[in-house]
């Protein structure tokens, strides 16, 4: 039986927040699929969430949320700092829970929760629906037919150009935990290799503040993730002073390399009103298509465009959809977040003390 059967009645949901997470990503991709009833909203001040999901009942503190007895799945969109302690009342309470991006804002509140999940039996993951970029699920693809040979680095980028500080950004803030784009975008970076190879032996970071911004946090980093018995290294890097974007993605490998420009397309099509089940959504223009230059067979070279792979954020939720109902495995487990953060960490207290760390 398809787990969006209409035999299988929807999971009901609270969304804790309505900022730019609830609004572009957690929303509408919860309203647009059949396994989910978008039930309760927490905003704290007015109901903005009524003028685009009129069903939904809007409530201003957790526990109001976790006093609706059939809310069986909640998603936290807060600020970092609140990330974990919200977390925690929410597998308390005996509710499925799906944190956003980074899981927690440091590597004792992660195990903490990876714990209490383990011991309430409840499904707990983090948002990283950068798995499911079209560009991250054509690079899988690659590796998984050998297109490269053996994979000896991967350069994995994500750069913004904004000179000065965002005005009111708490993200730009250093007084705020987990601030910075280390957590920011770190987070999605290093989760895609930990996807793709697990943890590393070795991390070596150098994060800065590039931008020399007072009382702002870091705002570029440049990580090695390393991999000595796998001759495998991952490069990952990002920075708010790249104005003429490098590659998304460079590997390398023993028979060839693959070169990709452009970021994925899904966030600005959700910002555009474009939503899972309109023909347009996920697709990327040629324009952007990667590049494989390889040794296919021998004596046969290829060199041209890979057509990239349709994005698929709806599968996060399709795959938390099937783990609440036992039919799958979870596919970003808490584990796997917690390893992220400690990732984060050792890439800052690296660059502090200039040298690598074992994992």
């Amino acid at each position: 039986m398809s787990l969006s059967s209409s035999s299988l009645a929807p999971i009901k949901v609270g969304v804790v927040g309505f900022g730019m997470s609830a609004r572009v990503f957690h929303c509408p991709l919860l309203a647009s699929s059949t396994d989910y009833h978008l039930a309760a909203i927490v905003e704290r001040h007015g109901e903005q969430s009524k003028l685009r999901y009129p069903q939904v009942r809007v409530v201003t503190s957790l526990d109001d949320l976790l006093a609706i007895k059939e809310i069986e799945l909640v998603i936290i969109t807060t600020p970092n700092d609140t990330h974990a302690s919200y977390a925690k009342r929410v597998l308390l309470a005996g509710r499925n829970c799906v944190v956003e991006k980074p899981f927690a804002v440091n590597e004792t509140e992660a195990r903490e929760l990876v714990q209490i999940a383990q011991a309430s039996g409840k499904v707990l993951s983090v948002f990283q629906n950068r798995r499911w970029d079209g560009d991250f699920l054509t690079l899988k693809a690659l590796l998984r037919e050998n297109a490269l040979g053996h994979v000896v680095e991967i350069e994995s980028r994500f750069d913004r150009y904004r000179a000065l500080k965002k005005p009111n950004a708490w993200r730009e803030d250093n007084a705020f935990p987990g601030s910075g784009v280390l957590f920011d975008l770190g987070a999605h970076l290093f989760d895609q290799i930990v996807d793709l190879l697990g943890v590393p032996e070795y991390v070596t970071g150098t994060v800065r503040n590039e931008r020399q911004i007072a009382g702002a946090p870091d705002d570029s980093f440049l990580v090695v993730l390393d991999y000595p018995a796998k001759n495998f290294k991952a490069v990952c890097r990002a920075g708010m002073l790249v104005r003429d974007k490098p590659p998304r993605f460079t590997v390398l490998g023993t028979r060839g390399t693959f070169t990709k420009y452009g970021l994925d397309v899904q966030e600005d099509q959700l910002k555009e009103g474009i939503v899972p089940g309109d023909i347009a959504y996920g697709r990327e223009t040629p324009a952007n298509f990667g590049v494989l230059d390889a040794e296919i067979y021998p004596d046969i070279h290829m060199h041209g465009t890979v057509t990239t792979a349709n994005g698929k954020y709806p599968n996060f939720y399709t795959n938390i959809a099937a783990a609440i109902r036992g039919c799958d495995d979870l596919a970003v487990t808490p584990e796997q977040a917690a390893d992220v953060i400690r990732i984060i960490e050792l890439a800052k207290r690296s660059s502090d003390e200039r040298r690598s760390l074992a994992f």
